[in-house]
């Protein structure tokens, strides 16, 4: 029995596969939230009780995506290091349809912790995904440039654009490099969101934007400057992509938070607080497209500062074929 060559598949926007990490030591990392301004502290609650509160989150979630058909590969934390954040494991690596894994760097220290050979091992052994290359940006650390991968770019895969708001998290010019290395057209903006009377930039771009296959959820108010405003929407309408705006206070409540996937049909997925701050028009011109899961992930959001879509990294991996 041999494995040959990776099958040649044709880029998409959406996949059925997700990979994610149930976690042991969930709570809110001292170290993100001095630029994540959407996380609570722990002050009032005991660690082990928020944990237990995630993992239950974490489980309902798992179970509503694989009873829509979606195939969730469910990795088991350790307790070797502290990872508070693992549950997010979007920001440390991307899979993509050529073989190709991303490692990115990351801006706290305990989440460099979360990135795991072991996970790639796991893949590529018990689930026959074919990995042909890594390409490891995390040298970039060492010089204080981050680039947290799907959480600070959000790609339109099929018409090779790249969004990206600019923080602390996400640096321009290695953004530029990762599009320039993967052959990307860049759209760069900045995004910022209210913070005690100031503007302060919003630390992922996918807080405030999701590219589906026909649409694009967008909080186009969050980016103040009107020449990039603009840019951004002229760039997603050109694509031949239907704009869903979303509000400032909607983007608050995670409603740019969201992830497109395949199940037995399409399904755009989102927490219960995103799903309830929408409003009926916006509902309805989703389900044109697709259909919605929506799940409580109240804890997750609270305490971590992100929601359903930083908890699911896509695998866009080829299968090796397998022959006798």
């Amino acid at each position: 029995m041999f494995y040959n060559a990776i099958i040649k598949t044709v880029m998409k926007q959406i996949t059925n596969t997700i990979f994610m990490v149930r976690p042991v030591c969930f709570r809110s990392n001292e170290q993100t939230i001095v630029n994540n301004f959407y996380q609570k502290n722990n002050i009032a609650s005991r660690f082990s009780n928020i944990n237990n509160h995630a993992l239950l989150e974490f489980d309902t979630f798992v179970d509503k995506l694989k009873s829509k058909g979606i195939d969730v590969i469910v990795i088991e934390d350790n307790t070797i290091h502290d990872t508070p954040d693992s549950i997010f494991p979007n920001n440390w690596v991307s899979f993509h349809s050529d073989g190709t894994v991303v490692l990115y760097p990351m801006f706290a220290k305990n989440r460099r912790l979360e990135r795991r050979k072991d996970i790639l091992d796991l893949l590529t052994k018990k689930y026959n995904f074919d990995i042909n290359s890594i390409k490891d940006y995390t040298d970039f650390e060492n010089k204080e440039q981050y680039l947290e991968g799907t959480g600070s770019m959000i790609f339109d895969r099929e018409n090779k654009i790249c969004y990206a708001a600019i923080s602390v998290r996400t640096n321009k010019q290695l953004f530029l490099k990762f599009c320039n290395d993967f052959g990307f057209k860049p759209v760069i903006f900045e995004a910022n969101q209210n913070v005690e009377g100031k503007r302060l930039p919003i630390y992922h771009t996918n807080v405030m934007m999701c590219i589906a296959d026909k649409f694009a959820i967008v909080c186009l108010n969050s980016i103040d400057n009107v020449s990039e405003r603009n840019n951004v929407k002229k760039t997603i309408i050109s694509s031949g992509k239907k704009i869903i705006e979303i509000s400032e206070s909607q983007k608050e409540s995670f409603a740019g938070n969201m992830l497109q996937l395949k199940g037995d049909k399409s399904y755009l997925v989102m927490s219960k607080k995103a799903y309830y701050t929408l409003n009926k028009d916006q509902i309805d011109e989703i389900e044109k497209y697709c259909s919605i899961i929506y799940s409580s992930l109240k804890t997750i959001e609270e305490y971590g500062g992100g929601s359903a879509r930083c908890m699911m990294a896509e695998v866009f991996l080829p299968k090796k074929i397998l022959n006798d």
